[in-house]
C-alpha cells in the first residue's frame, strides 16, 4: 500500500516521502481500517518535527483524524494508532476507541468531526460551562479547531466574535457565522470586544494560538470570564500574570482533550452522540476548505503548518472518496 513515512524530523514539506509499505498488523484490540479520508491537524506538523508529545518511533506515518471503513463495511472515525497513521490507505486504531461517522456528513467532514469539535465542546461546555447569550471571543476563528469553536458557540446561544488574520480569513469567518469579525492585523482587539460589550468584555476566550493573542484575551476577558487555553499554534508559549488574574476576577483554565480517554472515556462518546445530533440537524458542519489526493499530502500539512489555510483540509487515500 502507499503511506507517507517521515524517517527524520523537520518540516513536514521536507521530510515527508510517499512510500509502497506492508499493510499494519492490527495488535490486540485494534482492527485494520481503510482510510477513507484523513483530515490534516497541527499536531501532524509537531509530529514531523519531533516536537508532539507523543514522539513514535521512526520511521512513521502522520494522521492522527480518519473517517475509515472496517473490514465489515462500516463507516467510523478514528484516532490511528501511531506509528500507523492517517496518510495512508489503511490505518490500524484501537476497536473500543472507534465512533459512528454521521450520515449527515461525507468522509471528509466526518474525519473533521472528531478532535477539533471535541476540543471545543469539553472546552465551551465541561470547562467553561458557556451560556445562551453570553459572549465568546474565538482566536484563529476561521482555521480548523476556531471554526469549531465559532459554531459550537453559536449552536449554544452565544455571541461570538471572531479574531483571524487577514481579509480572506475574515470573510470565511463571517460565513461561519461570527456575529462581529476582528482583523489581528488591523483592528485593536481588545479596544473592539470592550466597545463591541458595552464594556464588559468576552465572558469566555478560546484559544488554540497563545503567544500576543492571549495577551489580548486578558485585557479584554470579562468580570468572571474564562479564558480557556487550547494550544499554542503561534508557537510561543505565554506566561500569564496571576496578580491580573487575581484583581480581575477570570479564571485561566487548561484543556487538553486527549487525557478524557484515559481519565473519563465515556464522555468521549457522550460528546459524540451530541455532535452527531448537532450534526444531523445542521447546527455544526466541518469547514473542510481542500480535498486533496494522496500526492498532495505532504504540501497540504506544510500549508497547515505555515498557517495559510482555512478550516480543514483532508487527504483522500482513496479514489472515489468523498
Amino acid at each position: 500500500m502507499q503511506a507517507w513515512q517521515v524517517h527524520e524530523n523537520g518540516e513536514p514539506g521536507e521530510v515527508m516521502c510517499l512510500a509502497e509499505v506492508d499493510r499494519p498488523e492490527p495488535g490486540d484490540g485494534q482492527v485494520l481500517l481503510k482510510v477513507r479520508a484523513a483530515n490534516i491537524n497541527f499536531p501532524d506538523a509537531l509530529l514531523c518535527r519531533g516536537q508532539y508529545q507523543v514522539r513514535p518511533p521512526l520511521p512513521f506515518t502522520p494522521g492522527v483524524e480518519i473517517c475509515g471503513e472496517t473490514e465489515d463495511g462500516r463507516r467510523v472515525i478514528a484516532n490511528p494508532a501511531l506509528p500507523h497513521g492517517g496518510f495512508a490507505e489503511y490505518a490500524v486504531a484501537d476497536a473500543a476507541a472507534l465512533l459512528p461517522a454521521p450520515d449527515a456528513l461525507d468522509d471528509a467532514e466526518a474525519a473533521a468531526l472528531h478532535i477539533g469539535y471535541q476540543t471545543g465542546w469539553f472546552g465551551l461546555h465541561r470547562r467553561a460551562h458557556l451560556q445562551e447569550g453570553e459572549t465568546l471571543l474565538v482566536h484563529a476563528a476561521a482555521g480548523g479547531v476556531g471554526s469549531a469553536a465559532v459554531q459550537l458557540g453559536k449552536a449554544a446561544g452565544a455571541k461570538v466574535i471572531g479574531v483571524v488574520g487577514g481579509a480572506d480569513k475574515a470573510r470565511v469567518a463571517r460565513e461561519l457565522g461570527c456575529d462581529l469579525v476582528l482583523d489581528r492585523r488591523a483592528d485593536d482587539v481588545a479596544a473592539a470586544v470592550k466597545e463591541a460589550t458595552g464594556g464588559r468584555g468576552a465572558d469566555v476566550v478560546y484559544d488554540p494560538v497563545g503567544g500576543d493573542a492571549y495577551t489580548k484575551s486578558a485585557k479584554c476577558v470579562a468580570f468572571e470570564g474564562r479564558i480557556v487555553v487550547v494550544g499554542f499554534a503561534s508557537g510561543t508559549i505565554p506566561s500569564p500574570a496571576l496578580n491580573h488574574a487575581l484583581v480581575k476576577n477570570y479564571a485561566i483554565m487548561g484543556l487538553h482533550w486527549g487525557l478524557y480517554n484515559t481519565k473519563d472515556p465515556r464522555s468521549i462518546a457522550r460528546c459524540h452522540e451530541e455532535l452527531t445530533e448537532l450534526a444531523t440537524r445542521g447546527a455544526i458542519k466541518p469547514l473542510v476548505s481542500e480535498r486533496v489526493p494522496m500526492a498532495g499530502a505532504a504540501q497540504a500539512v506544510q500549508r497547515v503548518a505555515d498557517g495559510v489555510t482555512t478550516g480543514r483540509v483532508a487527504v483522500l487515500p482513496q479514489d472515489g472518496a468523498a
